[in-house]
């Protein structure tokens, strides 16, 4: 099987997890992690039938395929998602460290049936007391202390 038609393969799994989880009353998302041409791990959308805004498709893959390897890290893996991740999905993914992203479906197709994310993109530009949800620090005297006492760890596991 040449290149193009893996990623095909994978995508295509990623849309039938979207598609199989609409049916059983999820949401329109699906993700699926590779390593070494196997699927290690799925996730599809979970924010309301778990009760958590961070379910999504992706952070559900990510968490499953970490476990599975034992590792934070999804070296030498690519995470297919049935859609373009959003900024928390971005982030994890990042984290993560996976090889590559492949994605079905643009953001902005996910914006038009609801899922619009524009809004969290738009709110990182603005001052802090500016934003729907005001951000304020209220430094204290102790506020580097865990930041200390990280870098005065011998055994750390360092991310």
């Amino acid at each position: 099987m040449n290149e193009l038609a893996e990623h095909t393969r994978w995508i295509n799994r990623a849309v039938e997890l979207a598609v199989e989880n609409v049916k059983a009353g999820g949401g329109p998302f699906g993700c699926v992690i590779v390593k070494d041409g196997e699927c290690i791990a799925e996730g599809v959308n979970r924010v309301t039938s778990n009760c958590d805004p961070t379910a999504h498709a992706e952070i559900q893959a990510i968490r499953n395929a970490c476990s599975k390897l034992g590792s934070h890290q999804l070296s030498d893996c690519i995470l297919y998602s049935s859609c373009e991740p959003c900024p928390m999905c971005l982030g994890a993914i990042y984290w993560a460290r996976p090889n590559a992203v492949f994605f079905a479906a643009r953001s902005f197709q996910a914006a038009n049936v609801g899922f619009d994310d524009s809004f969290i993109y738009e709110e990182l530009q603005l001052e802090e007391e500016d934003r729907r949800v005001p951000w304020t620090q209220i430094a204290v005297d102790q506020s580097d202390l865990p930041f200390l006492q990280w870098q005065n760890t011998i055994d750390k596991k360092e991310y």
